[in-house]
């Protein structure tokens, strides 16, 4: 669906039953909504799943950038205001989790819980997401593709189908939307914000992340009083490729774990293989 939000016709995509606890996925930068295709279907059995596709990605307008973080955060709280939704619990990846703080930040009397993947408080130099802007300008996405495909997944994991779903996102990123977003990560840092955070928080990193290590995500956790760290071991920047299951079951153990009783009932869906 489509929805007008500012100055943008913005897509999403909602699952779940519409009486349920509300919960907001935010994506990576280069992907879209269907990077949560893997934690989606076991997080609609409990809540109210809105994936939206970030400015300038996915169906989502592009607009000429530089964008901000602040306008980013904007978009997804008229978004929500749109919908209706008074409370939520949120969670961010990447970019999405920068943006996640920043929401948090605007309106902390509605988030419920907050839930960071593979992200960090600032991500510098702020000179090397210019000079990507500007090379995705000059010669578009391909020409970052690969490099940037070898910090989103292990070595292992470069050639599994589920990567080339990824690097399909990638390439279907308009380049001014890519280049606006990497300049709005150029100018974060969300330290002086998040360290006034007091709300329910779960930081999740990759243990190969190289992108936003686990020293960042330490610093994250360390940044908000009580926040819980949890690393998915043997996954990079964007475990929800390569370690799909395991980043449903924390997500949902953990928001299940926030949301009060009257909220919800019944444990965690069976997982499934083959």
């Amino acid at each position: 669906m489509f929805v007008r939000i500012n100055d943008i016709s913005l897509h999403l995509r909602i699952d779940g039953p519409e009486e349920a606890p509300a919960l907001l996925l935010l994506h990576s930068l280069g992907t879209n909504l269907h990077v949560w295709d893997g934690q989606a279907d076991m997080l609609a059995t409990r809540f109210r799943v809105i994936r939206p596709d970030l400015r300038g990605h996915g169906e989502t307008e592009v607009t000429p950038g530089p964008y901000s973080i602040e306008q980013m955060a904007s978009d997804m709280i008229g978004l929500l205001d749109t919908l209706g939704i008074g409370d939520f619990h949120l969670a961010g990846l990447s970019i999405g989790g920068v943006i996640a703080q920043q929401i948090a930040h605007q309106c902390r009397s509605r988030v419920k819980s907050l839930t960071l993947c593979d992200t960090a408080l600032a991500l510098p130099p702020a000179s090397g997401w210019r000079d990507r802007a500007a090379l995705v300008r000059a010669q578009g996405i391909d020409v970052i593709v690969d490099a940037v495909i070898a910090r989103w997944v292990t070595a292992a994991y470069v050639q599994a189908p589920a990567t080339g779903i990824l690097r399909q996102m990638l390439l279907q990123t308009a380049p001014e939307g890519y280049a606006a977003a990497c300049e709005a990560l150029a100018a974060a840092d969300l330290t002086r914000q998040t360290q006034t955070l007091r709300l329910p928080t779960l930081v999740i990193v990759g243990s190969e992340d190289l992108a936003t290590p686990p020293a960042s995500a330490r610093a994250l956790a360390g940044a908000i009083a009580g926040a819980q760290l949890v690393e998915i071991a043997g996954a990079a920047h964007i475990p929800n490729a390569e370690k799909p299951l395991e980043l449903a079951m924390r997500i949902f153990d953990f928001v299940s774990a926030q949301s009060g009783a009257g909220e919800v009932s019944g444990g965690r869906p069976v997982a499934r293989h083959g």
